[in-house]
């Protein structure tokens, strides 16, 4: 981990080129409900920027990728002066630009989300590039835009774990089998518990490679004991005290580059157990190392 004392928190709270909106709202309410002194608990110092796209007209494809150009430029500047980049963001794709700022070689992912993000133009029934967010993060579509963005590479399929997705459409299943990525479904999670599954899958990882990036799609929480975190939110998935042992566990085995939360929609969290969630999750992936570490 980047282990200055400094966080930079970087909002792009757009949904689908739209700011502000559904999920576009989450990255705000975050700041708004004592993210900012979750940090600090820590003793880290907190720096918060807005990336905005200007002159960009709400085209949800246009906008997406300047947001990557634009988180990609933050995270960078944040690497260089020590400080953690933890990106809030509405959609998913923002990751592209966060994994191009922190530098992809040598890089791993954790990617967790209910949904499989695994979409292409080719294969997607509702034209939403949200979630085509991992396909575009491995290089499986999206090739030039997705080269405008700074210091973009496709990540080694190799090299990503996919963890407490239940949902997938036929064509996402057939591919991510088709792929090196290595899932550890909801169903694996529930039935044999974090330690053996993810355990496992990060210990693999820990092979190849030393740095990680952390996307944390916060539907991948169960609606269920939780609470909905968005209109997209399937049955099953994490609780908050599997989301917290879950980054216990990555962050006692690799240096946390830079990590993301994504896909809040708090007009679904009626009881604020997803914003709950979500600063503790927060708040564990920014804690400064440990000493062993």
């Amino acid at each position: 981990m980047i282990d200055g004392s400094g966080v930079r928190v970087i909002l792009t709270p757009y949904d689908a080129g739209h700011r502000g909106i559904r999920m576009g709202s989450g990255p705000e309410h975050l700041l708004d409900n004592r993210l900012e002194e979750e940090l600090r608990s820590n003793g880290r110092e907190v720096k918060t920027v807005m990336v905005r796209p200007d002159g960009i007209p709400p085209f949800e494809v246009a906008v997406a990728f300047e947001l990557d150009r634009l988180v990609s430029e933050e995270v960078r500047q944040a690497a260089e002066v020590g400080e953690f980049p933890l990106v809030l963001s509405g959609n998913c794709n923002t990751a592209v630009g966060t994994i191009s700022g922190a530098g992809a070689e040598g890089l791993g992912v954790v990617w967790f989300d209910a949904h499989a993000d695994f979409e292409t133009p080719e294969t997607t029934t509702t034209g939403f590039t949200d979630n085509m967010g991992l396909a575009i993060t491995v290089g499986h579509c999206w090739n030039a835009m997705a080269a405008s963005v700074p210091g973009f590479q496709p990540m080694p399929e190799a090299n990503v774990l996919l963890v407490g997705t239940r949902d997938a459409s036929q064509a996402e299943r057939a591919r991510l089998e088709g792929s090196e990525i290595t899932v550890v479904g909801g169903a694996l999670v529930r039935r044999k518990g974090l330690s053996e599954t993810l355990g496992f899958a990060l210990d693999t990882l820990r092979a190849r490679v030393e740095r990680i990036y952390v996307h944390l799609d916060l539907d991948v929480l169960d609606p269920g004991a939780v609470g909905p975190a968005n209109e997209f939110a399937v049955p099953g998935g994490l609780v908050r005290e599997d989301l917290e042992q879950a980054i216990t566990m990555i962050r006692e085995r690799f240096d946390v580059a830079a990590a993301g939360i994504a896909s809040y929609d708090p007009t679904f969290d009626d009881e604020g157990e997803v914003l709950r969630a979500g600063l503790v999750g927060a708040k564990t992936l920014t804690a400064p190392c440990s000493p062993s570490r």
